[in-house]
């Protein structure tokens, strides 16, 4: 009788590791994955495929307005962001020359405001370029929030909408359907 050698059943799962607005988390561990949710945020997930390290990074906002001047950094910027997963994921062997990366988020999730996620997404892409970083993939725009699943080690990204029934909508208060007071005008 031939014995075929046991081979365990891969018993460890992925170990999640939730990246919050204005951070940033790199690794090569491969069963780490990286999680977040956004909305008008933009994340970046960066991956080097010769070293097998990758990050996320999660802004609020693109650049502050005229405090650069004054040299103030801010985690919830892009700016700052953007530097710092770049930097992390160097300090653990990547490459920028090598780096490739996946865009998401950008929405605009309420009608009638100033367009946040569009700026937040342009601003990533401009980046991208600038620094000459290949962007293979982007989830960009869009009125939905999504949740990104990225798992580091190996470059992979799950991207998926938000169901609209799990965001609170805002509604305007409802009008009175006739009058209920006096109002005297100076």
């Amino acid at each position: 009788m031939l014995h075929q050698p046991i081979i365990p059943a891969a018993t460890s799962a992925p170990r999640r590791v939730t990246v919050m607005q204005g951070q940033a988390q790199v690794s090569n561990e491969p069963l780490v994955e990286l999680t977040t949710v956004l909305g008008s945020c933009v994340a970046c997930c960066l991956f080097d495929p010769h070293c097998m390290v990758g990050g996320m990074n999660h802004f609020l906002l693109a650049e502050p307005q005229g405090s650069r001047a004054r040299g103030q950094l801010d985690e919830h910027y892009g700016v700052y962001l953007m530097e710092v997963l770049i930097n992390d994921m160097m300090a653990r062997g990547a490459s920028k020359l090598t780096m490739k990366a996946h865009l998401y988020g950008g929405a605009n999730l309420h009608a009638g405001m100033t367009k946040i996620g569009t700026a937040n997404a342009a601003f990533a892409v401009e980046f991208l370029v600038r620094e000459r970083i290949m962007l293979v993939h982007q989830d960009l725009g869009g009125t939905h929030a999504r949740r990104v699943d990225f798992l580091p080690a190996r470059g992979k990204a799950r991207c998926r909408a938000v169901a609209d029934t799990m965001a609170p909508v805002a509604r305007p208060a409802p009008r009175p359907s006739h009058d209920i007071g006096d109002v005297e005008l100076f």
